[in-house]
């Protein structure tokens, strides 16, 4: 069975038109040169499917020690991160699935989506990379996992692949008491942002700590903070990024702006109107009622709003790291932001899925995975964006000539520009005659 050509080919449209798996079969096989995949069958496509469902952790890990051996990454920093992907149905999942031995749970579940979508039936994907931006591995939960679930295996995974002195870091949402006290089982160490605005002793006592910030880049200050003694002694990091905080008072501005004029439009007689005003998202955390009920423009909350421009707290339980190395690798989280962008939005087409089997999903996610680690491999080799080597490497054509019963098929001239990518990502060049008969 050629599993190895199929999922080859379905990897490879992942990277260049994501489609469905019948569209790969009908249609984008036929546009491309690859020999290895001419004669494959829609059913081996999908029986390559299942191949990958069942040994889709083996492959994936087997791809990240190959490429930490290959490109010498650091593997001494995990970042770890989830999101949502919904499924377009009215029903969730409610029967596990068996398949040769191995039992997939019902994984499209109604819970707590990231996109806005509570009603529709979705899954969790969750997502390990190294500091390089290389997928460590990945995860299919359903849909209504919580987060201290998720915590508790993805840490147990990363232990079993014996990473050495791994630093689990995370943003705010995996705040809370049962995933801090489930990251620090068996000496582990973590870097976690806070909820600044939900934590009391965060508010009480570290932003109006006293002390100087520590410039850790142009943009960067931060200052430690330590909150109680022994047992209860907690860490903290706060930090201020002067171009968000920057940023984030001018767009104050124009709010304040819009919501003064929307309040001298504001007749006497629209209570319903002013009634939106203060509950809007957008302009309610600066309103306040006067004595006959009308919205009003509250200095003080203008001004603790702005006492929170470009910070934000940090916390660990790893007092050998010091403040520039905490906010250095917390700041490296726009790493995975990158990678879920990427398969979600700007090119793998992570979505639609069209598949309903636990088995069918979890495969889809790891082709889709695959595809980000060959995305990651050819711009660490090449040290370009991966937008920008797709425009070069389109331009490489395979034309076809027919004449007189014989078929030619040659490649197209390889620019200088073109060769050089291929060497870094050491790949030969095609031969200009590919085929002949």
């Amino acid at each position: 069975a050629p599993h190895e050509a199929a999922l080859l080919a379905m990897t490879a449209q992942r990277l260049a038109r994501p489609g469905s798996k019948l569209a790969c079969h009908a249609r984008w096989l036929k546009r491309v040169w690859l020999p290895a995949a001419r004669d494959l069958r829609l059913d081996q496509l999908y029986r390559a499917l299942d191949i990958l469902a069942e040994h889709g952790d083996g492959i994936e890990q087997e791809v990240f020690w190959h490429s930490v051996d290959l490109f010498k990454l650091d593997v001494d920093l995990v970042f770890y991160d989830a999101t949502t992907a919904w499924f377009e149905c009215d029903d969730e999942d409610v029967a596990s699935e068996s398949w040769r031995g191995l039992t997939f749970a019902p994984l499209r579940k109604r819970g707590h989506s990231k996109e806005g979508r509570e009603r529709d039936p979705q899954v969790i994907i969750a997502l390990a990379v190294s500091r390089d931006g290389m997928p460590v591995r990945s995860w299919v939960l359903p849909g209504n996992t919580a987060d201290v679930t998720t915590v508790e295996r993805i840490k147990e995974d990363l232990r079993q692949m014996r990473l050495g002195r791994a630093l689990f870091v995370g943003d705010a949402g995996l705040y809370a008491r049962a995933n801090l006290t489930e990251l620090s089982r068996g000496a582990g160490r973590y870097i976690l942002a806070t909820p600044i605005g939900r934590v009391k002793e965060i508010k009480d006592d570290v932003l109006r700590r006293p002390g100087r910030y520590a410039e850790i880049t142009p943009s960067l200050r931060a200052k430690e903070v330590i909150v109680g003694e022994g047992e209860r002694r907690r860490r903290y990091i706060l930090c201020l990024n002067i171009e968000e905080a920057e940023r984030q008072k001018r767009h104050r501005g124009e709010i304040l702006a819009v919501l003064q004029l929307e309040l001298d439009r504001l007749a006497d007689d629209h209570p319903k109107a002013a009634c939106r005003l203060v509950a809007s998202r957008r302009f309610g955390p600066y309103l306040s009622l006067d004595g006959q009920g009308r919205p009003f423009i509250d200095r003080d909350k203008v001004q603790r709003a702005e006492q929170l421009d470009g910070k934000f707290v940090l916390t660990t339980n790893d007092d050998t790291l010091s403040v520039a190395d905490i906010a250095l690798g917390y700041k490296g989280m726009w790493i995975i932001e990158a990678c879920f962008r990427k398969m979600k939005t700007t090119g793998l087409g992570i979505r639609p899925m069209f598949h309903w089997t636990p088995r069918r999903i979890v495969a889809h996610v790891k082709l889709c995975v695959l595809a980000l680690m060959i995305q990651r491999a050819a711009e660490m080799a090449t040290g370009t964006p991966w937008s920008q080597l797709v425009e070069v490497l389109e331009r490489l054509k395979a034309v076809r000539y027919t004449a007189e019963g014989e078929t030619i098929v040659q490649a197209s001239r390889i620019s200088p520009e073109l060769a050089l990518i291929l060497k870094k990502i050491d790949i030969s060049k095609p031969k200009p005659i590919l085929a002949v008969g």
